[in-house]
């Protein structure tokens, strides 16, 4: 369910019904194919009047890319193209940003650590200035302390940049130190939403049990 609204946001796939709206701008719906092809995605998303980009799970970086092109690649094609060396000063500079040197500019991801990559991800996504970011579990897979780096990060630069910040984590350190307001789904089912401050007293049995980690409550755990 978070996966689908990220993807209606972003326009990768269209509402069946009701409405959808990304600041004020209506979002597209479907009669009848429920997915764009794959061939198509991209295209309409770059189309889309919002400009948005995302920070994947697995880092997604291209690995036949250097970094730096990794990072530039939405400058690189499609409407927001650069010249190359501006695209690739751009780069570097979103890399100083999220604490990486010019010299890993050159570097091919199979040559970075995880936290690295994430890093990488993360410049990447901010590099043509997004009005919305979507995080896709920004911190799985690295440690506690890497983790904690990441969620720092990525709060000063949404906060920084005035972006709107859409984050699907299940990591409830990472719901903590990003969200100014959460939505627990469950089922595809909102359960319940409000500020980030008023989530530990919600009162729903949701929320509670996810929060605790607790195998007993209203969400079966598989045994």
């Amino acid at each position: 369910m978070c996966s689908r609204i990220r993807s209606w946001i972003a326009s990768l796939a269209l509402c069946a019904s009701g409405e959808a709206v990304a600041s004020g701008t209506p979002l597209p719906r479907r009669s009848a194919p429920k997915r764009w092809p794959a061939s198509r995605c991209w295209t309409r998303s770059f189309a889309h009047p919002l400009a948005q980009q995302a920070l994947f799970q697995g880092g997604a970086l291209f690995d036949s890319m250097t970094v730096w092109q990794n990072v530039a690649f939405r400058l690189l094609r499609g409407s927001l193209k650069r010249p190359t060396e501006e695209a690739r000063e751009i780069a570097i500079e979103k890399l100083r940003r999220v604490g990486l040197t010019p010299d890993v500019a050159d570097l091919f991801p199979s040559e970075l650590s995880g936290g690295m990559q994430k890093r990488v991800g993360l410049a990447r996504a901010i590099a043509a200035e997004p009005e919305i970011i979507f995080f896709d579990e920004p911190t799985t897979g690295l440690d506690p302390i890497m983790s904690g780096v990441i969620n720092d990060l990525i709060r000063e630069i949404v906060v920084e940049m005035g972006a709107t910040a859409m984050t699907i984590t299940h990591d409830m350190s990472s719901v903590r130190a990003i969200a100014d307001n959460v939505a627990m789904l469950h089922g595809g089912v909102i359960q319940w939403s409000g500020p980030v401050a008023d989530m530990d007293a919600s009162g729903d049995p949701y929320l509670t049990q996810f929060i605790a980690g607790s195998a007993d409550g209203p969400i079966e755990a598989v045994r």
